[in-house]
């Protein structure tokens, strides 16, 4: 998952507006999103390679997600999946702050990584890199492969896109939030940041949709959250490239 942005409990008929762009080689075995047969309330995704997931929900409004955070000189050899601390939280019943203390007591057992947990009452960010841990307020932000709210150009763009339509809509549709994770354009020379990485791949992954070939953005999800506990979760799952897709929905009352 490498961007994420989304409008937390400041709209009048949602608590949680959600818009995600998931990217990945292409070769890497996934499961589109479905309730595990493992542990049927759980709705994600599903890496086939080591078994984790980079976003989900559960039927009672547990809700986490992943980014993995682009620091090249920071990686680590036999390094545990990072999927793992979105499955694991999925599938227990734990509260978000107490779970994200186990995670830290581990964190050295990881790549860098940004996390989100939540439940009905709380959304918490943390990220490894700074040991920052954050319950969020009311507001809109947006995290790709740094801290959150990192001033890089797809996640100011997509920020602003999302705050400027939600805005001037009342009910939200699913796809409107689709057509802004499907921005292909990307970033000047002079804004691209500096994360260790060649120009050309800076450049690749600039935009807020990535059409490579054999790395790109594999799915895109919404996922919307009323005040009434209706919740819709939406999917793209892409191949390679943008022109055919294989598209999910669940919609359903929360616990």
């Amino acid at each position: 998952m490498c961007l994420i942005i989304f409008a937390y409990d400041c709209h009048p008929r949602y608590r949680l507006i959600l818009a995600a762009n998931r990217d990945e080689y292409f070769y890497r075995p996934t499961e589109y999103a479905h309730f595990w047969e493992s542990h049927p309330w759980v709705l994600a995704g599903r890496d086939l390679e080591m078994l984790g997931t980079w976003m989900g929900i559960t039927r009672s409004g547990r809700f986490a997600a992943l980014t993995n955070f682009r620091d090249p000189s920071s990686q680590i050899l036999k390094a545990k999946s990072r999927g793992k601390l979105v499955s694991n939280f999925l599938c227990i019943d734990e509260n978000p702050i107490n779970y994200l203390q186990g995670v830290i007591e581990q964190r050295d057992l990881y790549n860098p990584f940004n996390l989100l947990v939540g439940d009905s009452s709380s959304l918490v960010y943390y990220c490894k890199q700074t040991s920052e841990v954050r319950e969020l307020k009311p507001g809109i932000y947006g995290l790709s492969n740094h801290r959150l709210d990192t001033p890089w150009p797809k996640v100011q763009k997509s920020k602003q896109a999302l705050a400027n339509y939600i805005d001037n809509n009342t009910l939200i549709d699913s796809q409107a939030l689709f057509e802004i994770l499907a921005d292909e354009k990307k970033a000047q020379d002079h804004e691209l940041p500096m994360t260790g990485i060649s120009y050309e791949l800076e450049k690749l992954l600039s935009s807020i949709f990535i059409g490579g070939t054999d790395y790109g953005t594999r799915s895109s999800t919404v996922l919307l959250i009323d005040r009434n506990n209706r919740l819709t979760f939406k999917e793209k799952s892409y191949y390679q490239g943008r022109k055919d897709f294989f598209e999910v929905c669940h919609e359903f009352q929360l616990d």
